[in-house]
């Protein structure tokens, strides 16, 4: 249930497909949250209004309706292939004592399978779990001919109830990826979600997180009555996005027994050709172990 980690909102709130209009130049690493102009702190600090509690709960109530329609809408167009992510993370490559021993993946969040199926390709020896909280990107995943059974088992999960080791052995997975997808989470639910997923996580294991960090720029470009709560907005689609600090994220983990190993924003800027823009991307990316006692 991803949104493009890439994508720039074009107008108010609406991703375009990064793959057409958009160059990103290189990426730094910095422990350090992005220092704001002027302009864009009063832009902020002018935003205090909050969606109504009626129109909050029902968007909690429609998040998965949301999300299944945004994949009818999208199908397998919208998102590019993530081939990055091997180079971003390490632990996808080297956790396993001999190049054939099998590593066991867990995508929590997997959309149409942008990140698995370059994956499945790259490495013969990977077993994917994958799993969405829209049926409809989880039918497109099984539909796609790079799918074997063999290789991945794809199923439905809503990560805040459903009990993921229903579909996933306990402590069996050696790395989980949670990439552009906790943002889609009430806040006060994703402790939920790391629960449930450490459940399933081998002792020693990482999580491996990317995500929208403080004051990206699509954060920057919501308008008033798109907010929700403390960085956390709702689209016109009706799906929504909290925009991570490192504190926050670290916090949340360490408050589920995890330990930090890394946790960095990722800063870049992304020209969009279309409309002449160079703007600014904020993401927060960290790895998170679950101690092996």
């Amino acid at each position: 249930m991803a949104l493009s980690e890439s994508g720039i909102f074009s107008g108010d709130i609406n991703c375009t497909d990064p793959g057409k209009e958009e160059e990103s130049k290189d990426q730094a690493k910095t422990p350090t949250a992005r220092v704001l102009t002027l302009e864009e702190q009063e832009r902020l600090n002018g935003e205090r209004a909050l969606v109504s509690d009626f129109k909050q709960m029902k968007l909690e109530k429609e998040a998965q309706k949301n999300w299944d329609l945004f994949y009818k809408r999208n199908t397998t167009n919208f998102f590019k292939d993530r081939h990055w992510t091997t180079r971003e993370f390490e632990e996808l490559k080297a956790c396993r004592e001999f190049e054939s021993q099998k590593l066991v993946l867990l995508e929590a969040g997997c959309g149409v399978g942008n990140c698995i199926f370059p994956l499945l390709e790259d490495d013969l020896n990977i077993f994917v779990y994958a799993c969405d909280f829209s049926p409809r990107a989880v039918e497109f995943v099984r539909q796609n001919p790079l799918y074997c059974p063999d290789r991945c088992c794809a199923f439905q999960c809503d990560l805040t109830k459903d009990d993921l080791m229903e579909n996933v052995p306990e402590s069996s997975v050696d790395v989980i990826t949670l990439i552009f997808v906790l943002s889609a989470v009430h806040p006060d639910k994703m402790k939920l979600v790391l629960e449930n997923i450490s459940r399933v996580l081998k002792p020693g294991g990482f999580v491996l997180f990317r995500d929208y960090g403080l004051y990206d720029h699509a954060m920057l470009r919501f308008k008033s009555g798109n907010k929700l709560g403390e960085n956390f907005y709702v689209r016109q689609d009706g799906t929504r996005s909290y925009f991570f600090s490192k504190e926050f994220l670290a916090e949340l983990f360490e408050k589920t027994g995890f330990k930090c190993v890394a946790n960095d924003y990722v800063l870049r800027e992304t020209v969009n050709k279309k409309e002449g823009l160079c703007v600014p991307r904020v993401f927060l990316q960290s790895k998170f172990m679950k101690p092996e006692s």
